[in-house]
């Protein structure tokens, strides 16, 4: 990873729609969300409308994970990272991360996924972040691990995928600063 890049999270735009409408459309990718169905031009270009909403109202939180440089140019937007199932009243929310293939394995879901962290525990004041990791994403079994976050549980044969019935794990962090 240069050094002197950074990363940023922000609120998706809609000069980010080609972009965004090639990760959802990417069927490598669909097991992650469920998707059945290609989206829309219209439809993620509404996604990007209604994702200035509060989090409150919509439950939901879409962030751009974008590369700046030292003077904080933008130079590319490498992935994106969702808090879902926001529980303001039980200080929960899920967590989602997506890095770009051509930015993988370089430490910036690392990166992206404490500033999420620290977001949610000190602006949201959640008490606990989760997540469902399929049991052969080593990758991003790591990356939550390394962040401290604990499996909790196997769903077993969870997913179909490929023809082919997958585990998936439970990971949860509790923040250990909130009461």
């Amino acid at each position: 990873m240069d050094t002197s890049l950074e990363i940023v999270l922000r609120t998706p735009e809609l000069n980010d729609l080609d972009q965004i409408l090639a990760w959802e459309n990417d069927m490598e990718l669909w097991h992650l969300s469920n998707t059945l169905l290609p989206f829309s031009h219209f439809a993620v270009e509404q996604y990007i409308i209604n994702e200035q909403e509060d989090i409150y109202s919509k439950k939901q939180a879409r962030f751009i994970i974008s590369l700046i440089n030292s003077d904080k140019k933008e130079l590319d937007i490498i992935g994106a990272i969702d808090l879902y199932d926001f529980d303001p009243k039980n200080q929960r929310a899920g967590v989602g991360i997506l890095i770009d293939k051509n930015y993988r394995r370089k430490g910036y879901a690392n990166k992206a996924l404490t500033k999420l962290i620290e977001y949610s525990f000190n602006v949201l004041n959640l008490r606990q972040l989760y997540c469902s990791i399929l049991e052969s994403n080593t990758s991003s079994l790591d990356l939550f691990k390394n962040q401290q976050f604990s499996i909790i549980g196997l769903k077993k044969d969870w997913v179909l995928l490929n023809n082919k019935w997958q585990d998936e794990y439970i990971l949860q962090l509790i923040n250990q600063k909130s009461i």
